[in-house]
This record gives C-alpha cells, structure tokens and sequence, in this order.
C-alpha cells in the first residue's frame, strides 16, 4: 500500500493540539476525518513528526500515512484539502519510501517563537505581546542552551521517556523593530520545552529570574524547580528535516 509523506500549516487557535482527542478539535482528528471521507468511510491513521500543544501553530508540520488510491500526489493533495476546515491545510503531498516515519525518519526539527515589544493588537493570536527585551542579556541566555543537554528543568514530566537529552543546533534572539523573535533548531524537543525556555528567558530580560540560574539548570538539571512557560501563541513549527 503508498506511504504518503504530507507537509501541513495550521493556525492552533482553535485546536486542542495536534492528538487525537475524544471529544476536543485537533489537527489529527481533522485530517484523520478528510482522508476517512476519501475512502469510503473507513479509518486511515495519520502519524505526526510531533505533538504540538493547544494553540501552538505549524507551517512545516509533517505527517504520513498509508492509503491505497488511484490519485496521484497532486490530486490527493487538493482533495484533502477540499474536505479540511480554513484553518489547516496540506501545502504538498508525496509518496514515501514504506519505511518512512514522520516522526522517527525526522533528523532536525526548527521551532520559532514570536513576541512583540509594542502594542500592536492584530497578530494577538500569533505573538505574545512581553513589553520591551534585552536582546543581549536574551541570547546570553540562549547561548548556554547549545549543544547536548539533559533538559529535565525544562520539561513536563514524562515517565515513559527513556532520557530527557536533547542536541540544540541553533538558539538565537533577533530583533526586527517591534517584533523579537526566538529560533531553536534541535534533534528533538520534550513537553513545553520551547515554552519553558522562552518564558524563562523573558523572565531573565525582565530582571525578574537570574541567568545564573538558568544557566544552572542548563548544566545541572533538576525537577520541580521554579520556570516560567511562555503562552502557546507564540510558537510556530516551521520546519522538519530528513535526509535527502
């Protein structure tokens, strides 16, 4: 049966996430709905690269599943798209090798954090408005979060992980008048990981949280200790990577 390799934008606004749920909106359910009215009422599992929160927002999210049909990529793709809500959408469509996985092929994953400095009222649902920030005391902070490191401080727990490590490629502040925007790209990311960074690291520009500290818990880490986590409107999944 194809593998189909689906790159997906949505804006979480209105989702509770990415999961399944019962009862809740999300972003699988909805996909998972339009393929079952392509094929004839019957289930197709969609598995994501990951699992983001409620209202956080993708435009590189990247599914896969498995469904036999006579559509090529292109047709599938605009017919998917025809049975999903405005706020999701299927931006391509390919055919996999079968032992590809959204999340277990993934190599590198970029998330990007959006805040503004000024007042501004129409991106409410896609910034989070923090007042004014010290761009040099944010990446000194950001610094100390490169390479590889065991991120229990800054992470839901979670029992069923085998480890809390994870490699951080690139964590860079950048300021583009009143908007100050964070980049993170890594091997992996844990619950809230990215929130609780980029809470915490606003916190520390406030003057309210010590970079020592942070940096301590970088480099020492420990459970129940007092972050801060970022609203989830901030956030954005902007791309995944595989090997070519």
């Amino acid at each position: 049966m194809p593998r189909f390799k689906i790159k997906i934008q949505y804006d979480g606004t209105g989702f509770r996430g990415w999961q399944l749920q019962k009862s809740d909106r999300t972003i699988q359910g909805e996909l998972e709905s339009a393929l079952k009215i392509l094929n004839r009422d019957e289930d197709i599992r969609v598995h994501g690269a990951g699992r983001t929160d409620t209202g956080v927002h993708a435009t590189g999210q990247v599914s896969h599943f498995d469904f036999k049909t006579d559509l090529d990529s292109c047709a599938l793709k605009d017919a998917i798209n025809g049975n999903l809500p405005r706020d999701v959408r299927v931006m391509e469509c390919l055919v996999a090798p079968p032992e590809f996985h959204a999340r277990f092929s993934a190599k590198q994953r970029h998330y990007e954090y959006r805040c503004r400095t000024d007042d501004f009222l129409l991106d409410r649902n896609y910034t989070w408005h923090t007042g004014s920030l010290d761009l040099e005391l944010l990446n000194e902070a950001a610094q100390s979060i490169i390479g590889n490191h065991d991120f229990t401080s800054f992470s839901r727990n979670n029992e069923n992980l085998e480890h809390r490590r994870c490699i951080v490629y690139e964590s860079v502040w950048k300021g583009d008048g009143a908007m100050v925007n964070y980049t993170i790209k890594g091997n992996r990311f844990l619950h809230h990981m990215v929130r609780y960074l980029v809470g915490t690291m606003v916190e520390i520009s406030r003057g309210k949280y010590d970079l020592e500290q942070f940096k301590e818990l970088i480099n020492h880490p420990s459970e129940n200790v007092q972050i801060f986590k970022a609203p989830p409107r901030g956030l954005i999944l902007k791309e995944i990577d595989y090997e070519a």
